[in-house]
C-alpha cells in the first residue's frame, strides 16, 4: 500500500511556546485518517507544516514522497485544503467564488462542480457576505472539492453544517476513498472519527499518545458490564479474570457490576456457568477512550 503522507520527528515552537513535538505519522493511499484531539493540541500547526504555510524547527514531512519544504507546488496541485478558520470575498456570490479558485487551478469539471453544489444544497447565487457561518462552509467545502484531489486536507470540516449536510458530506467523503483518493482531517468531534475513519491518531499538548484502527482503539477502553443470575454468583469466579475491575454485586449476589479493560470474552464464558439471565455490556466510544488518554499524568 503507497504512504501518502509520511511524517518524522515533526517539531515545531513559537519561540519558547509548543506548537508539536516529535510527531510521526503515516498515512495510506486510500484511507480516511482521523487527526483527533481538543483545541489547541496541535492539529491545526500539524495541517499548517503539511501544506508549507509554516516551516518545522525540526524533522521533515513528505506529500506523494514530495518533502514540504522542497516543492510545496507541486503537492499543491494534487491537494483539496479546508481550513479551520478562512475568509473569502464578501461581494463575490457564492458561484463566482468557486469559479474563481477554478479558473486558478484549471481543468475543473463543471458538472461535477453542479454536483457538489447540489449535493450541499448550497444557494450559489448569493453574495459571501450574505451566508450564515454554514454556507460558507459548504462553498469552501466546494472549493476544495471540485477538483478531484488526490489527497483532501481537512480542517474541521463539519463547523456550521446542520445535520443533513453533514450526511451528504459523510457520503461524499466515502465516494472519494471509493475512487482511491485520500483523506486526512482534523476534528474534536468523537462521532465523526468514529464513524468515518478507517485509523485514528490522538495528539494531545502536541504529543502523539496513540495510532490505531478505530477497532484497537476501542479495545483499549473500559466496557461497563452488568451481569445478571438466577441465583447469587461468588466474586470469587470474576476477581482473578484478566482485565476485571471494580466489581460490585447487588440484590444479595444476583446482579453482579464490573469494569473489563480487553476482551469480555472470559467474562461471559464464566458467567455462562453460573446460571446467567441476562449481560448488558455498554460499549466503550472514542470520547471514553480519548478522555482516559488526556487525563494521563
Amino acid at each position: 500500500m503507497d504512504v501518502v503522507v509520511q511524517i518524522e520527528k515533526l517539531t515545531k515552537f513559537y519561540g519558547p511556546h509548543r506548537g508539536i513535538v516529535d510527531v510521526d505519522l503515516s498515512v495510506n493511499q486510500g484511507e480516511v485518517f482521523g487527526f483527533l484531539g481538543p483545541n489547541g493540541a496541535g492539529k491545526t500547526t500539524t495541517i499548517r507544516l503539511l501544506l508549507d504555510h509554516i516551516r518545522p524547527t525540526s524533522g521533515r514531512a513528505t506529500i506523494f514522497g514530495i518533502q514540504t519544504t522542497e516543492d510545496p507546488v507541486a503537492i499543491h496541485r494534487r491537494v483539496g485544503y479546508l481550513p479551520g478558520e478562512f475568509s473569502l470575498y464578501d461581494r463575490l456570490t457564492g458561484a463566482q467564488t468557486i469559479e474563481y479558485f477554478a479558473n486558478l487551478r484549471g481543468g475543473v469539471d463543471g458538472e461535477y462542480v453542479k454536483s457538489l453544489i447540489d449535493r450541499l444544497d448550497l444557494d450559489p447565487t448569493r453574495r459571501y457576505r450574505e451566508y450564515s457561518r454554514g454556507n460558507k462552509q459548504k462553498v469552501a467545502l466546494v472549493c476544495a472539492l471540485q477538483h478531484r484531489p488526490d489527497l483532501l486536507i481537512l480542517d474541521e470540516p463539519t463547523a456550521g453544517l446542520d445535520p443533513l449536510v453533514q450526511q451528504a458530506f459523510f457520503e461524499l467523503l466515502q465516494q472519494q476513498t471509493a475512487e482511491g483518493r485520500t483523506v486526512f482531517f482534523s476534528s474534536h468531534i468523537i462521532s465523526e472519527v468514529e464513524r468515518l475513519c478507517d485509523r485514528v491518531a490522538i495528539i494531545r499538548d502536541g504529543r502523539i499518545v496513540e495510532v490505531d484502527a478505530v477497532q484497537g482503539l476501542r479495545a483499549l477502553a473500559v466496557h461497563h458490564v452488568e451481569l445478571t443470575f438466577a441465583t447469587p454468583a461468588p466474586l470469587s469466579e470474576f476477581e482473578g479474570l484478566e482485565g476485571v475491575s471494580e466489581l460490585k454485586t447487588e440484590e444479595d449476589g444476583k446482579i453482579v457490576r464490573m469494569q473489563v479493560t480487553g476482551s469480555i470474552g472470559p467474562v461471559i464464558k464464566t458467567a455462562a456457568r453460573l446460571d446467567l439471565v441476562d449481560l448488558v455490556s455498554r460499549e466503550p466510544n472514542l470520547e471514553e477512550i480519548f478522555l482516559a488518554h488526556y487525563g494521563r499524568s
